[in-house]
């Protein structure tokens, strides 16, 4: 089998994921500090015009500073949408942190299979986690393709420049969360694709918060893949109260019968606070 990527969640979400075949993403401005989204914008396009600088090339330089400014004056509209993936399986942290506090769940999703769901409007990226971006990737690519003049020609390349930053932004953290190993399944819905999303919105007594789901049978379907090849385990939490039984039964009355038989329950030795 090949990598799995493991998503840490409580049995409210995986109800959503399982039952209505449906994948949450939210706003990454909830996710991180918003500060630090700013920093790593901030940063590339400062990178890149202190390269441009330096071969004096001002021009590429006012041309970032208007990329830098659509972005300030837009920020929440370009800001992408996530579902997180860990590489760590059965890890204390992502328990607390996620799982509500280990009490939930933890679904095992086949690297290989997910990939194959992305596309124009849903990418698949590893986190990267540093405060110097004078060696970042993308600083690197962006560099490289700005410094072709018939590549700077016209507003439409313009956008695409501003996209992947917005993109790569949305998989920026810093290195105090290093120890997750995250992987995020990006969706920029203000890009032009052909999953026809629809926002949704979930009220809870301090907020309206705003989400898009990603319609798993959908996704699958089109591209070949049966969800029990995506979704390949469960994991129970090591404070969950689950019953085994009554999850395989759930889980067999929704059709998912390999699901049912591949449950495991957490190692972890994770203990409630008193």
């Amino acid at each position: 089998m090949g990598q799995i990527l493991y998503h840490y969640t409580d049995f409210m979400s995986l109800d959503g994921i399982l039952s209505n075949r449906e994948l949450r993403v939210n706003n990454v401005l909830n996710m991180n500090d918003s500060k630090e989204m700013d920093l790593f914008i901030s940063g590339i396009i400062g990178v890149l015009k202190k390269r441009f600088s330096g071969i004096g090339d001002e021009k590429m330089v006012s041309r970032l500073d208007a990329i830098h400014d659509i972005i300030r004056s837009h920020y929440f509209d370009l800001s992408a949408y996530a579902a997180c993936f860990s590489q760590a399986s059965d890890d204390a942290a992502q328990w607390e942190r996620y799982a509500n506090r280990g009490k939930g769940v933890c679904l095992c999703f086949q690297r290989e299979m997910l990939e194959k769901l992305t596309g124009d409007t849903v990418s698949l990226k590893k986190v990267i986690y540093q405060n110097d971006l004078d060696d970042h990737p993308l600083a690197d690519r962006l560099f490289e393709r700005l410094q072709k003049k018939s590549a700077v020609g016209g507003t439409d390349e313009l956008k695409k420049i501003r996209d992947e930053v917005c993109g790569e932004a949305a998989a920026y953290k810093h290195p105090s969360f290093s120890s997750e190993n995250e992987i995020r399944l990006i969706v920029m819905p203000f890009k032009v694709g052909d999953l026809q999303l629809r926002p949704r919105y979930h009220v809870a007594r301090e907020r309206i918060k705003k989400y898009y789901p990603l319609d798993l049978d959908r996704m699958c379907r089109d591209n070949g893949v049966d969800i029990e090849d995506l979704i390949t385990g469960i994991v129970i939490g090591p404070e969950s109260t689950q019953s085994l039984p009554i999850l395989k039964d759930y889980l067999s009355d929704l059709g998912l019968n390999r699901l049912a038989e591949n449950i495991s329950t957490s190692d972890c030795p994770l203990r409630s606070k008193m």
